[in-house]
């Protein structure tokens, strides 16, 4: 079952967490909300939800 941990106001901002879970050795899928609004969904595994919530904060809060 794949979780949504975070919606990305950009696809630019989406790639990046993808490539920088991806380094970590997550399975991460990104996917499109709404195109007219550009925003996009990054989603995990239900199991490895906890370990990405903790790199992802690491990420968008150096």
């Amino acid at each position: 079952m794949w979780t949504v941990i975070y919606i990305a106001p950009t696809a630019k901002l989406a790639e990046m967490i993808k490539h920088r879970l991806s380094e970590e050795g997550f399975l991460v899928h990104v996917r499109p909300v709404n195109m007219s609004k550009g925003h996009f969904e990054i989603l995990v595994p239900s199991g490895e939800l906890e370990e990405v919530q903790e790199v992802l904060n690491l990420i968008l809060h150096p």
